[in-house]
């Protein structure tokens, strides 16, 4: 592998096409549902995968008519989910999101993803990549003790490494930066993430109250670009303009695929950027976080076609 990627997983129910969210008491309509295999980890690493990159999955899955679905779709994208436990006492999680306009409402039920723990982590695992990336760290608690431990000893073996924090559902944001980030290579909060983990007022801010221990720090600012820091240094980039935007599920962790893939190709950073805001771009031109990615040669014609990018 290139890559394996340990995080959550669950399936995407995504209703689009609604006038407003819904009110306690009342009832909307969606014109336009589906149902597909969602959760930021599985995004990224199919996408990851459909833009060339040999990815391996460790996650947790229900044995269920879910979990079945979730493995048949990390398989076609060509992500090898052998590393992936099912387990009948537990379900598969499942998210329904709600998408209006360019924002979102999640609801997620974790089922699975909860009880996967740093003791199924094992070094043999890391050892079989080149780069360890994990996403949502508040979802997977039973993960959370070991996961300083995990990419400490993927360093110690060679690896380099991601880490995208994701939301925190509970709005406590208590995660140990400290311990973490300084065997993190890449860091990939989005601005609200990072805002929330400093409690500062602006990224500037954020930036400063973890730059001394972190090593690249790459924020995802939505249709504002993205912003990358690294030994003291600031790169601000615009995104790709979609002025027809299906919906933003995925968008930032198909940033995050983009990002990644010319990062473990050693590109410099301002490559990886822009090649990230590239696919986040892409992400938007279809529904889901997924349907946008076939295959190199296809998202390499959306991105000529639709942003005139040429690589």
């Amino acid at each position: 592998m290139d890559v394996l990627v340990i995080g959550e997983l669950n399936v995407d129910i995504i209703l689009n096409k609604i006038a407003s969210l819904p009110v306690v008491g009342k009832e909307i309509l969606a014109d336009e549902m589906t149902l597909t295999m969602g959760s930021s980890s599985a995004i990224f690493a199919c996408n990851l995968s459909s833009l060339g990159t040999k990815v391996g999955f460790l996650g947790a899955l229900g044995n269920d008519t879910f979990g079945n679905l979730i493995i048949e779709g990390l398989q076609k994208k060509g992500v090898d989910a052998s590393f992936i436990i099912q387990n009948s006492s537990y379900r598969t999680g499942a998210t329904i999101s709600l998408n209006y306009g360019e924002d979102r409402a999640n609801i997620t039920y974790a089922g699975a993803m909860e009880w996967l723990s740093h003791t199924e982590v094992d070094s043999s695992d890391l050892s079989k990549a080149k780069h360890l990336h994990l996403s949502s760290y508040f979802l997977q608690p039973a993960l959370q003790p070991g996961i300083a431990q995990i990419f400490k000893t993927a360093k110690e073996a060679g690896l380099t490494t991601s880490l995208d924090p994701q939301w925190d559902p509970a709005e406590k944001w208590d995660m140990p930066l400290e311990e973490i980030l300084p065997y993190t290579d890449v860091f990939l909060p989005n601005e609200q993430e990072i805002l929330r983990l400093t409690q500062t007022a602006n990224v500037n801010e954020s930036i400063s109250a973890i730059s001394g221990f972190a090593h690249v720090i790459a924020v995802k600012m939505g249709n504002k670009g993205s912003l990358v820091w690294h030994q003291g240094k600031i790169i601000e980039k615009l995104p790709f303009s979609n002025p027809k935007v299906v919906d933003a599920i995925g968008a930032g962790d198909s940033f995050n695929a983009g990002f990644i893939h010319q990062f473990i190709q050693q590109a410099n950073l301002e490559t990886c950027q822009e090649f990230g805001n590239l696919t986040g771009a892409i992400s938007t031109t279809a529904a889901g976080g997924t349907a946008a990615f076939e295959d190199y040669a296809q998202i390499m014609h959306v991105a000529k076609r639709k942003f005139g990018y040429n690589i």
